[in-house]
């Protein structure tokens, strides 16, 4: 199989042009179509190494669909094309032989390129640190058990928690906004008991921190539900609507 390759190619960070870089072109042959899609950038590292050329700077941890490090824009949509899935588990049989592939960065002003593929997503942390915990007693972790919740609230809250803070709702916003990820951490714990002794202030200290970080405000156009690779709710960002204007009152 062969593919075609544009990457964008940034050496340093660009505090106020992200676009401070090049697209540059790589041609590939003999891959497999049972390749995942970092298994391909990790072949074309080997060989850009054993040319003696830099290799291309991306993020990747688990590779499993779950830390949500793999963050970059393939052909115009985050994550590619493929629904549901991030991109360490998109496959090159999602492609045609002799296919050209663009590969960018996240594009957003919260989110600073830091090289290559990689962005900045620390925005995402002082978000969580602002008002996404729970409060705890030391000593030994209570029995969840012990704690009964009913099951259509359980699973709307797990279906919530399965955020994985990868940055593609952000992504993929025309104003480059964080809602659905502050919307997922804040319906999850507003659904369990766990949440409830922070939960009048959360959605007011984590909103303000979303305005702080430069993320754009929402304009519902559902963009960012569309490419979630664990296809969180837009009931996500009503549930943080109702807990924000709760925190006034």
């Amino acid at each position: 199989m062969k593919l075609t390759l544009r990457i964008w190619r940034q050496s340093a960070v660009q505090a106020k042009d992200q676009r401070v870089g090049k697209f540059v072109t790589y041609s590939l042959n003999d891959l497999s179509p049972d390749m995942s899609f970092l298994e391909m950038i990790d072949h074309l590292n080997q060989s850009l190494i054993l040319a003696g050329e830099e290799p291309v700077a991306f993020d990747h941890d688990c590779r499993e669909g779950i830390c949500g490090s793999c963050a970059m824009y393939i052909n115009g949509r985050p994550h590619g094309a493929d629904q549901g899935s991030t991109t360490c588990q998109l496959y090159l049989r999602s492609y045609r032989n002799g296919d050209t592939i663009t590969i960018e960065p996240w594009r957003s002003n919260a989110f600073p390129v830091i090289k290559d593929l990689m962005v900045d997503r620390s925005a995402f942390d002082r978000i969580i640190q602002a008002g996404g915990y729970v409060s705890v007693n030391t000593g030994n972790a209570v029995d969840a058990n012990s704690m009964p919740i009913a099951k259509q609230q359980a699973d709307a809250a797990f279906a919530a928690a399965m955020c994985i803070g990868c940055g593609a709702c952000v992504a993929a916003c025309k104003n480059s906004s964080a809602m659905l990820f502050v919307a997922a951490k804040v319906s999850h714990l507003a659904l369990l008991p766990q949440g409830q002794p922070e939960r009048q202030q959360r959605a007011v200290k984590m909103v303000m921190q979303m305005d702080k970080e430069g993320f754009g405000s929402c304009s519902n156009t559902a963009s960012c539900a569309a490419v979630c690779p664990k296809e969180i709710s837009l009931s996500t960002i009503s549930q943080l609507n109702h807990e924000y204007l709760q925190g006034f009152k």
